[in-house]
């Protein structure tokens, strides 16, 4: 599918491609589908000799994609001269995460040159660019810029032989090399076209195919072109070290997050406990609070009653029973404590001196005797109080339900 030159009917086109659903959609995710959209449209702005399409893609394994390329030309100045490279810039699948792949698209007479330094006899490309493709800084306007300025260091192309132009009033500065946009694809990976015979400009061949051109080639320019290969090596050296570098340091600073979230998680649980007990710790405020309001209100309810007859008042008779079980559940607590004091005060009598050892002896006897029927006896009167509680709960349970 081929658009219409102009940029409204570009953007017109790509919005309509990458908005298909259902089958005829192209496999690109519907995150990347607007920055691809904006990386093409920037493309055809700037460099107006590639035009966006759409067109079958076959994988070195065979399998077929229906994929969008910038297919065209990039400009290139050679000794001051401009001329035009074919060239493809294939979207895979990926982009923009991963970078595209971009082939040499040579005419019938045109062969790519040999031990070039970043393409290969099958016509792909791999520029420093492309190896340092950084998501989502990336971008094919400048992928087109620098494929511009190697190509201009070192053309890939060169013509098999020379041929007058057929056109006399063809400016050197406007020499392109055209073709058709009928694609193949062969097990290789890269895509093949049937094109027709390109025009030449009458000057020299800008690949190194004119005649003699090689062997007169001033030794100085060979030795700049060499320099500036191997600078671009050592950058290129120094970019993937760097790269390197960085990735290290992002695993690092991943893991010390990882970190952080568990103790943050952590923090977090123990801000909920700590909430939770104070939460528990207030509520227990406001009971102590509420009990001790009811005991000032008993005190000064009360306190008028002692005041004046401190002296008259009958300790055994300073509280008043509940009920007959709790009356006598008092007085046997009282009687058991009451005897453990005397059986403390004969062991120091006994220790001392003061008691003969038999009479300590009788005397615990009987003591003992008296507290066992007395904690006998709290026993039972608990277990009966217990057992009123649960009737007196068992009779209020139907209240609480209706």
């Amino acid at each position: 599918m081929v658009p219409p030159p102009n940029h409204q009917a570009i953007q017109q086109f790509l919005s309509s491609v990458l908005s298909q659903r259902g089958p005829s959609a192209l496999p690109y995710t519907e995150d990347t589908k607007w920055l691809i959209r904006q990386h093409l449209v920037s493309l055809t702005s700037t460099f107006p000799s590639l035009e966006p399409k759409t067109a079958t893609f076959t994988h070195n394994d065979g399998r077929t994609v229906n994929l969008l390329q910038a297919d065209g030309t990039v400009p290139m100045t050679f000794e001051s001269v401009t001329y035009n490279i074919p060239v493809i810039i294939w979207l895979i699948e990926s982009y923009p995460r991963h970078p595209p792949c971009v082939y040499v698209n040579p005419t019938r007479d045109m062969v790519i040159k040999r031990s070039h330094s970043f393409v290969n006899p099958s016509g792909l490309v791999a520029v420093p660019y492309l190896q340092n493709w950084i998501y989502p800084s990336s971008n094919l306007v400048d992928l087109a810029r620098e494929l511009s300025m190697i190509f201009g260091r070192d053309p890939p192309l060169f013509s098999q032989r020379p041929r007058p132009s057929p056109n006399p009033s063809y400016h050197p500065n406007q020499s392109s090399l055209t073709n058709s946009s009928t694609f193949g694809s062969v097990g290789s990976g890269y895509p093949r076209q049937m094109v027709r015979p390109p025009q030449y400009p009458p000057p020299s061949p800008p690949y190194g195919g004119g005649e003699g051109k090689a062997g007169t080639e001033d030794a100085a320019e060979v030795f700049k072109r060499n320099v500036i290969n191997k600078l671009l090596e050592n950058v290129h050296g120094d970019m993937s070290l760097l790269r390197k570098t960085r990735e290290s340091e992002m695993e690092s600073l991943f893991s010390a997050q990882a970190v952080l979230r568990s103790r943050e998680e952590e923090i977090n649980k123990g801000l909920k406990e700590m909430r939770d007990e104070m939460e528990g710790l207030e509520s227990q405020l406001q009971v102590v609070l509420m009990n001790t309001d009811v005991l000032e209100a008993w005190v000064r309810q009360n306190e008028g009653k002692v005041k004046g007859g401190m002296e008259d008042i009958d300790v055994d008779k300073a509280f008043e029973f509940v009920d007959v079980l709790s009356k006598q559940m008092l007085e046997c607590t009282a009687a058991d404590m009451a005897i453990e004091d005397v059986v403390y005060s004969l062991d120091k009598a006994v220790q001392e001196g003061a008691m003969p050892f038999v009479q300590y002896l009788r005397n615990v006897r009987l003591l003992s005797r008296e507290q066992f029927f007395n904690r006998a006896t709290a026993a039972k009167v608990r277990a009966a109080q217990m057992q009123a509680q649960v009737a007196s709960m068992a009779a209020r349970a139907p209240h609480y339900a209706s």
